[in-house]
């Protein structure tokens, strides 16, 4: 079963929030991502233990730093990822995922199925955006 299907089965469940079946749909999904990203991780940092620094030209050695550059600018968003994953998953634990952490508000299954590790809901988002348009 693909997971879409698999995600439309478990949305189909009427009533509460988030049911069981939901919640376990949402902890497997984080799990599966979690080491997905924790194993380009780990390639990534032997990518960038094992680049050569030294020889070719400045153009060559200007070409690998850009490279070198990128690759820790990936590692780091997959290493902040893997921690919003941890404290998603932590959120789960303890019954508050899926919950806006400023309003309280649900969150949605949607928003949750789009991106996981969502902490505010849309309206909360969306207002937040807009005073940090009209802030800058």
């Amino acid at each position: 079963m693909s997971q879409s299907s698999s995600a439309e089965q478990v949305h189909s469940c009427v009533g509460h929030y988030l049911t069981p079946d939901q919640l376990e749909y949402f902890h497997q999904i984080l799990c599966d991502w979690r080491q997905r990203l924790k194993a380009e991780y780990a390639e990534s940092r032997l990518r960038i233990r094992t680049q050569e620094e030294t020889g070719g030209d400045i153009i060559d050695r200007s070409t690998k730093d850009s490279a070198r550059s990128l690759e820790m600018i990936q590692r780091n968003r997959k290493h902040r990822l893997i921690t919003q994953i941890d404290a998603a998953l932590q959120r789960i634990a303890e019954g508050s995922y899926g919950y806006c952490k400023i309003t309280g508000e649900e969150i949605g299954f949607e928003r949750l199925r789009a991106y996981p590790v969502a902490i505010l809901s849309v309206t909360t988002q969306e207002k937040m955006e807009q005073h940090y348009h009209w802030k800058n």
